[in-house]
């Protein structure tokens, strides 16, 4: 027996379902069909099953929302290369979680700042935090 994409590779065709498109898209299926819905991501309605051609995959997939891409005033939110960072980014880098780091700037150890809908470090500031509070606790600890 020979499976769909065998079958699809045969016939020089490029379709996948809604379950593969979200295994390649590392997405739920939900948001593969919720795509399909606001009509973000073409797709083919045979009878009842969903087919979608993967280079309409490869088109909704270069333009899909991306956090990194996001734009305030017309600059990037994140900037890594002027040492613009999100919350996610610095709890990753400073190997803390994310929450720890919303904390900090409720009290006032971290410095961020608002732009729109999100929070902005500095590398500067996650830099003095980092020294000041995060090693501190290491040297009590030892």
């Amino acid at each position: 027996m020979v499976n769909n994409n065998e079958l699809a590779e045969e016939l020089d065709v490029k379709l996948v379902s809604i379950t593969e498109a979200a295994k390649l898209n590392k997405v739920t299926r939900q948001a593969i069909y919720v795509a399909i819905k606001l009509n973000k991501l073409r797709a083919r309605k045979e009878t009842t099953r969903w087919t979608i051609h993967l280079d309409d995959l490869e088109n909704y997939r270069k333009q899909k929302y991306s956090r990194s891409k996001s734009t305030f005033d017309g600059e990037l939110l994140f900037d890594n290369t002027k040492g613009y960072f999100s919350v996610n980014q610095v709890a990753k880098m400073l190997s803390i979680p994310a929450q720890k780091i919303y904390y900090a700037t409720r009290i006032g150890k971290l410095q961020a700042h608002r732009k729109g809908a999100a929070w902005v470090i500095h590398e500067e500031d996650f830099r003095v935090y980092a020294e000041s509070f995060l090693k501190k606790k290491t040297r009590k600890a030892g």
